[in-house]
């Protein structure tokens, strides 16, 4: 019995999670860690904020000055972003106040200057405040020293902010895993050159080759591999000098498919090689002299399709990052779409509409070496394989596509 994409996923991560050890780390510059994966312990360097901050343009005032309005306050000055008022604000008095700036000394909220009306130095207030309206405290984000990021921690944009505030201008960040890419196939020519009338150009090594920097690691393209077992076992000896090797092709039941004679003639052990998809069922995923191997469909779509459900928590985890969830959204589906296999199919889809009305369709195409359809589509449909139909108007899972 075939497993299921989710039992393939789970041996992924089962399997490359086992005795995985940190990969080594190394310091780069904080403008270049955008992606990597945090090698170190970040903590902050002081308080956040480092003194009570006011969220809103409008007065510092005591709250229970205002505790009656209208209150009349008078208004000793002002503090902006970056200044500290040099006084203490005492009973019927306030300082205009600037967003990000420091509360001063004896205010305990700040009114939003829509609610005020100043006339001279006299301030009239309207509006009543609880202590510690529109105030950050001192501290509340973070204390001194907390733990802020994690090793394993994916550098994402909003992590680039946090570590630019600690004053990380470098960060320890893990070695990205160096996976060996892998094309194969007698009808395969370099993209540069002019196909013959039964030959095709290789995108797949440049779009596994930009899967594999999507998810975190270094792609080192090997080329193609002629449909030859000692040309074959050259370039997979090759591979596995490498953290990873992802092969697109080859992995059929074919006379020409090579992939696993040669995978077991080098002593591999196959976790499994048929998943319950469509497209992508061929896939495989081997353990091999120490390494781990992929063997992908050659049709684009379902290198693509594999590459996303397979290997990308096999790369992540080699990395040094938790396995990613896969993130399904719930959308209705515009159009029915019948199911006519027993497999649980990946259709390229449209999200479209905004807000409750988003509605997903699935795209025309021709089977799994349809790029074009894919081209044009951002997402994935997924239909499951217990159902003769998914009608119109149902929920349905969708998988958007990264980037």
């Amino acid at each position: 019995m075939m497993l299921s994409y989710q039992q393939a996923r789970e041996k992924v991560i089962a399997a490359v999670s086992a005795g995985l050890n940190p990969p080594p780390a190394e310091v780069a510059d904080l403008a270049g860690a955008l992606g990597r994966v945090l090698g170190e312990e970040v903590t902050a360097d002081r308080d956040y904020p480092p003194f009570p901050r006011s969220t809103r343009d409008g007065y510092a005032v005591r709250a229970a000055d205002i505790s009656k309005v209208p209150a009349t306050l008078k208004r000793l000055g002002e503090v902006k972003a970056g200044e500290a008022f040099p006084g203490s604000v005492g009973a019927g008095e306030c300082v205009q106040i600037m967003t990000g700036a420091p509360v001063p000394s004896g205010a305990d909220a700040v009114v939003m200057v829509e609610d005020t009306e100043l006339k001279g130095d006299q301030v009239t207030v309207r509006k009543s405040l609880i202590v510690g309206a529109n105030v950050v405290p001192r501290g509340s984000e973070a204390a001194g020293g907390a733990v802020l990021l994690k090793p394993g921690a994916r550098i994402g944009y909003v992590e680039m902010s946090l570590l630019g505030q600690v004053g990380k201008s470098t960060v320890q960040v893990y070695r990205r895993p160096r996976v060996a890419v892998l094309s194969t196939g007698d009808e395969v020519v370099a993209v540069g050159l002019t196909p013959g009338p039964n030959q095709i150009r290789n995108s797949n090594a440049y779009s596994m080759a930009a899967q594999v920097v999507q998810w975190g690691g270094e792609a080192v393209v090997l080329g193609n591999a002629r449909d030859e077992l000692g040309e074959l076992e050259r370039f997979i000896r090759r591979g596995l000098e490498e953290d990873l090797l992802v092969l697109t092709g080859g992995v059929s039941a074919g006379k020409y498919d090579l992939v696993e004679v040669v995978l077991r003639q080098l002593g591999a052990e196959f976790h499994f090689d048929a998943v319950a998809i469509r497209p992508g069922r061929p896939a495989v995923f081997a353990s091999c002299q120490g390494k781990f191997v992929f063997g992908l469909p050659g049709n684009p779509v379902s290198t693509m399709v594999t590459f996303e459900l397979f290997v990308a928590p096999a790369l992540a985890l080699l990395g040094g990052a938790p396995a990613p969830p896969l993130q399904f959204l719930k959308a209705r589906l515009a159009e029915a779409v019948p199911q006519k296999t027993k497999l649980t199919l990946f259709l390229p889809a449209r999200l479209e509409g905004q807000g409750s009305k988003v509605t997903v369709r699935a795209l025309p195409w021709h089977g799994s070496g349809d790029v074009v359809a894919l081209a044009h589509a951002n997402c994935t449909l997924v239909v499951p394989d217990n159902v003769s139909e998914l009608v119109a108007g149902a929920w349905v899972d969708v998988l958007p596509r990264r980037g």
